[in-house]
């Protein structure tokens, strides 16, 4: 082999061994995603996870009986509702916010925010007030970080609604 070859070898061979080495690092520093329960959580485990990542979260019960988390973002209270429960343990659940506009919201309005969000879905209720929704899948399956990232485009899509709604 002559000296170029030879160069040109050691030269490649430091390459592939620095590319093997960064690859190595960033796999070995790289924290495993923490995976849901297969069927899915209970009530008292997504109140859990809320507050690990450092927000409210009060267990409360609907006037009609019905479990549900109150949290907030930005100052405004949502709440949680849970989903395809067997067992307190639930395999999805439901953002939700509703907003008091003393009934002056329309069809037209909401359906403009449907047409043009794809994420979270809009309707108004029987008194032309308009309320915000997320459902997120929790079984079967899933990691605790693609749940935080579900969370936030929840939180994303909550205050571009209350900004389109004037709130």
């Amino acid at each position: 082999m002559n000296d170029s070859v030879r160069a040109r070898s050691s030269f490649e061979h430091l390459v592939l061994g620095g590319v093997a080495a960064l690859a190595f690092a960033l796999y070995a520093s790289a924290a495993p995603a923490k995976d849901l329960p297969d069927k899915g959580l209970s009530i008292e485990q997504v109140a859990s996870w809320l507050q690990n990542e450092g927000y409210k979260a009060e267990m409360q019960k609907s006037s009609d009986g019905t479990p549900n988390i109150a949290s907030s973002s930005d100052g405004q209270t949502f709440h949680i509702y849970m989903y395809d429960c067997k067992d307190d343990v639930c395999a999805s659940l439901q953002f939700s916010e509703g907003f008091d506009t003393k009934g002056t919201f329309t069809a037209d309005k909401i359906n403009d925010w449907n047409k043009n969000n794809r994420w979270a879905r809009a309707y108004i209720d029987k008194e032309n007030d308009p309320w915000v929704e997320y459902d997120v899948d929790l079984a079967p399956g899933g990691t605790y970080e693609g749940l935080k990232d579900q969370f936030g485009i929840w939180q994303d899509a909550l205050s571009h609604f209350r900004k389109f709604i004037g709130w």
